[in-house]
C-alpha cells in the first residue's frame, strides 16, 4: 500500500514533479492558439498550416493516450512519465527552432506522443504514491495547480509572443523538463500494475491515430475538392472500421467494446463529443478573432480569455456538489445551453468591439456554462461504470474530448467558408467567424438535447471522482482510480 504522506518532504517533491509534468502539456495546449497569427506571419503559413499546428499534436495525443497509460502500468509509471517528459522537451525544442511550417507540424506530432506518455502518468503517480488518507487532497492540489496553469497559460503565451517571440512558447518547456526529470528520479517511487500482462494493443492505437489523422487531413483539404479530400476520407473511415473490428476481436482490447454497454456511459460520451467539439473550435478561432479582427495584441488576446478559466477555478467544486443533489441531467442540459448562448454573444465581437460591453459578457456566460457542465460530466462518466474501470472510463472520455476538438478545428473553417488566407483578411475572417459560432452553438444544443433525453441519475453508491476543483478548458481531466487499462 502506498504510504507517502503529503506533508512530508517527499510528498511535496512528488506533487511538484507531477504538477510540472502535467503543466508542460497543459500550457502548450492553451498558449499555442494565442501564438497562431504570429506563427503564420513569420513562417508564411496559410490557414491549413495553422490548423495542423494545433491538430498534429492532438492527433497523436488522442490516439495514443490510452496506450501511454498502459505502458506506465506495465513498465513503471515513473519510468514512462520521465520518458514522456524528456520526449516532450526534445519535441518542444524542435518546435522552437523549426525553420518552416512543415517542420513545426512534424515536431508538434512528436510533442503529442510525449504528451500521451506523461499526461496519464502524472495523476497515476499521485494515486500510486500517496497514503489513502492524503490521496484526495493531493489530487485536489494537483488539479488546482493545473487549473492555475491553465489560467495563466494564455497570459504567459501572449507575453512571450509579444516579447521574445512565439518560439519561446515551445522553448519554455525545456527548462521545465530539466527541473522535473531529476526531481522525479530522486524523489518519486516507482510503481506499476502487477496485473498488467499480455501484449499491448499497438495495432488498435495505431489504427485509432491513423483514422483521426486521415479524417482530419480530409476535412482540412476538402476545399480543394476531388480526390485530394475523398481518398483520405474513405481511408480514414476504413481505418476507423478496422479499429472497431480489432477491438471487438482482441481478448483484452485498448478500448473494450463492452464498456459501452452502459447506456449512461455512452450517452455522456456523446454529450462530450458535442460539447468539446464546440469548445475546441471556439478557443481555436476566438484567439484569432480577437487578434485579426478586433486588433488585440497576443498578450491582450490571451488575457481576454482568462475569465472562463477563472470561473472554473472558483466555482467548479460547488457545481459538482450541486450536481450531486440534483442529479447529472439538469447540469448536463443547462450547461451546454449556457455555453451556446455565450458563443452566440460572441457574434457581437467584431471591429471596434468593446471588451467590457461585448467580449466580457460573452465569456462570462460561456464560463458559467462550463462551470455548470464540466465537473458533473466527469463525475457522471466515472459513476456510470464499475469502480475498477474508472480509470479506463476517464481515459476514454478524455480521448473522446480531444478527438472531438481536433475534428472541430479541422471542420469549422470548411463549414464557415474560410479561405486559406482568411486570417490575413479581417473582414472575411469576421464573417466566417460568425458562421462558425453558429455551428458551435448548434453542436452544444444537440449535446443538451442528448443529455435531456438520455442521462439519468446514477444508482446510489456510485463512486464520484476524488477531485472536482477544476476541469480542463479544452479537455476533461484524468480523474478517478489509477489508470489500469488492459491491453492485449
Amino acid at each position: 500500500m502506498p504510504d507517502v504522506r503529503l506533508a512530508s518532504p517527499q510528498g511535496r517533491w512528488i506533487l511538484l514533479t507531477t504538477v510540472l509534468g502535467s503543466s508542460m502539456a497543459l500550457l502548450d495546449s492553451t498558449v499555442v492558439n494565442v501564438a497562431l497569427p504570429r506563427i503564420g506571419r513569420d513562417l508564411d503559413a496559410d490557414l491549413a498550416a495553422l490548423q495542423w499546428t494545433v491538430n498534429a499534436y492532438m492527433v497523436t495525443l488522442a490516439g495514443l493516450i490510452l496506450l501511454g497509460g498502459a505502458l506506465g502500468d506495465r513498465f513503471g509509471r515513473r519510468r514512462v512519465f520521465v520518458a514522456g517528459v524528456v520526449w516532450f522537451a526534445v519535441a518542444s525544442l524542435l518546435c522552437g527552432i523549426a525553420p518552416d511550417a512543415e517542420v513545426l507540424i512534424a515536431a508538434r506530432a512528436l510533442q503529442g506522443v510525449g504528451g500521451a506518455l506523461l499526461t496519464p502518468g502524472s495523476l497515476a503517480l499521485i494515486q500510486a504514491s500517496f497514503h489513502p488518507d492524503d490521496r484526495g487532497r493531493a489530487v485536489g492540489l494537483w488539479s488546482g495547480f493545473g487549473g492555475i496553469g491553465a489560467a495563466v497559460g494564455p497570459f504567459v503565451g501572449g507575453w512571450l509572443v509579444d516579447g521574445p517571440g512565439w518560439r519561446w512558447v515551445f522553448l519554455l518547456n525545456v527548462p521545465l523538463a530539466a527541473l522535473c526529470v531529476p526531481v522525479a528520479l530522486r524523489h518519486v517511487p516507482e510503481s506499476g500494475d502487477g496485473r498488467a500482462h499480455g501484449r499491448f494493443d499497438v495495432l488498435g492505437a495505431v489504427l485509432g491515430a491513423v483514422s483521426l489523422a486521415l479524417v482530419t487531413y480530409a476535412l482540412i483539404e476538402a476545399g480543394e475538392g476531388g480526390a485530394v479530400a475523398a481518398v483520405p476520407a474513405l481511408a480514414g473511415v476504413a481505418a476507423a472500421v478496422a479499429f472497431v473490428v480489432v477491438e471487438r476481436r482482441r481478448a483484452e482490447p485498448m478500448m473494450p467494446p463492452d464498456i459501452f454497454a452502459s447506456r449512461q456511459f455512452t450517452a455522456v460520451n456523446l454529450v462530450t463529443l458535442c460539447v468539446y467539439a464546440a469548445l475546441g473550435g471556439f478557443f481555436f478561432l476566438a484567439a484569432l478573432q480577437l487578434q485579426v479582427v478586433v486588433g488585440y495584441s497576443a498578450l491582450a488576446a490571451g488575457t481576454a480569455l482568462l475569465p472562463t478559466t477563472a470561473l472554473m477555478l472558483l466555482l467548479s467544486a460547488r457545481s459538482g456538489e450541486l450536481a450531486d443533489r440534483t442529479g447529472p441531467r439538469l447540469p448536463l442540459t443547462v450547461g451546454p445551453l449556457l455555453c451556446a448562448a455565450g458563443m452566440l454573444l460572441m457574434l457581437r465581437v467584431g471591429p471596434g468591439a468593446s471588451y467590457p460591453a461585448d467580449v466580457l459578457p460573452a465569456l462570462l456566460v460561456l464560463g458559467l456554462g462550463m462551470v455548470t457542465l464540466v465537473a458533473p460530466l466527469t463525475a457522471t462518466v466515472l459513476g456510470s461504470v464499475d469502480v475498477a474501470r474508472a480509470g479506463l472510463a476517464s481515459g476514454i472520455n478524455n480521448a473522446a474530448a480531444r478527438a472531438a476538438g481536433l475534428v472541430a478545428v479541422a471542420a469549422l473553417p470548411l463549414l464557415a467558408g474560410m479561405g486559406e488566407e482568411a486570417y490575413r483578411e479581417p473582414a472575411a475572417f469576421d464573417a466566417a467567424f460568425g458562421k462558425a459560432m453558429g455551428w458551435c452553438a448548434g453542436a452544444l444544443v444537440v449535446g443538451a438535447v442528448i443529455a435531456a433525453l438520455t442521462v439519468r441519475r446514477p444508482p446510489p453508491g456510485c463512486k464520484r471522482p476524488e477531485c472536482l476543483r477544476h476541469g480542463g478548458v479544452t479537455a476533461p481531466p484524468l480523474e478517478g482510480e489509477p489508470v489500469r487499462k488492459r491491453l492485449a
